[in-house]
């Protein structure tokens, strides 16, 4: 006896049905320098090139841009892998719409700000 209902391969709560690869066109790693966990990224403010160049991806990466949010930040929300946010990334990197942002060197901390801040802990 065939069913009437149609098949269904997943759940509503699966998520979408494109492939990882298929969204970065097979690359597993960005074209450029290596991107980790905590590499912070930020718009330089180009505007984007002509219209079709950019997937859906590139362009939902590229409108949270507008402040700086490390790969992982962006890969949770983007609800995307992270290599795939990675490679997203070099290619925006290499369009010249992102750029890796450099911190400063570190200042060592002043020691008798943490003496006083120890202090103010212990009393409580």
């Amino acid at each position: 006896m065939a069913s009437t209902r149609p098949e269904r391969w997943v759940d509503a709560d699966a998520g979408p049905l494109v492939r990882p690869y298929a969204i970065t066109r097979g690359r597993t790693r960005p074209r450029g320098q290596r991107l980790d966990l905590v590499t912070i990224l930020s718009g330089t403010g180009r505007p984007a090139p002509e219209p079709g160049l950019l997937t859906h991806e590139h362009e939902r990466l590229l409108a949270l841009s507008g402040r700086s949010y490390t790969v992982a930040d962006l890969a949770s929300e983007l609800e995307l892998p992270l290599g795939v946010v990675a490679v997203l990334a070099g290619d925006l990197i290499e369009l010249g719409l992102l750029t890796v942002v450099r911190d400063a060197p570190a200042q060592r901390p002043d020691l008798d700000m943490l003496r006083r801040i120890r202090d103010e802990l212990r009393a409580l």
